[in-house]
């Protein structure tokens, strides 16, 4: 059976993920404010966030289906899923999401170089059936992974900042480009660090009998 599959994020480096193993989503990128959230803790503050994207590309599937939306309505093919992902770097306790500006980014990479932190990503998948886009089902789970940051000099920082890249991601770093030099060595699912992690959405998908072979394209 095959399923509508849809991404409710703007990262590429998810969307690549989900494409290398197999699968092509359609993209609609939630527009949740992810600095005014809040939550007890990083881990609860990343399955937050990804309950909100979901819920948000929700609203907008259905306002899309009525003729609301920007763009002219696509009829579900049976079932569509949607899936919703948001990263959090835990360090000592304390949740760091994208830095957004260079001066905090070098800030962040000179507090972070030699530590170890925790990489929490938020899934929430829902399952929507008809042309009404009935919710049938709910699943979320947040997968954690260790990351070792390696000891780049303040060159290096400074050149990496310069790049503009680690003020676009959670926790200013990367594992599949440019940052992925100055970090040396995860525990867990690296596919989790880069933002999605395969193995458990492969399981959440599991739970609520659609395999993950099915999802293949």
């Amino acid at each position: 059976m095959r399923h509508r599959l849809v991404l409710g994020s703007a990262s590429p480096a998810r969307l690549s993920t989900l494409r290398a193993a197999g699968l092509h989503p359609e993209v609609i990128v939630s527009g949740v404010d992810e600095d005014g959230v809040d939550a007890a803790g990083p881990a609860e503050l990343a399955d937050l966030l990804a309950r909100l994207k979901a819920e948000a590309v929700v609203t907008e599937l259905r306002a899309r289906s009525a003729g609301a939306g920007p763009a002219a309505p696509t009829a579900p093919a049976g079932t569509t899923i949607v899936i919703g992902c948001d990263s959090v770097l835990d360090l000592d306790g304390v949740a760091y999401g994208k830095p957004h500006t260079a001066q905090v980014a070098r800030t962040r990479w000179r507090m972070m170089r030699g530590a170890t932190g925790v990489l929490h990503t938020g899934h929430r998948v829902v399952v929507l059936t008809g042309d009404e886009l009935v919710e049938t089902a709910a699943v979320s789970g947040t997968g954690s992974t260790v990351v070792h940051f390696g000891t780049p000099s303040d060159e290096e920082i400074d050149a990496y900042v310069a790049t503009g890249e680690p003020q676009r991601v959670a926790g200013a770093f990367t594992l599949d480009g440019l940052g992925g030099a100055f970090v040396s060595g995860v525990e867990g699912d690296p596919h989790n660090v880069v933002g999605i992690s395969l193995p458990l959405l492969r399981r959440l998908l599991a739970g609520l009998g659609i395999k993950w072979v099915d999802m293949w394209q």
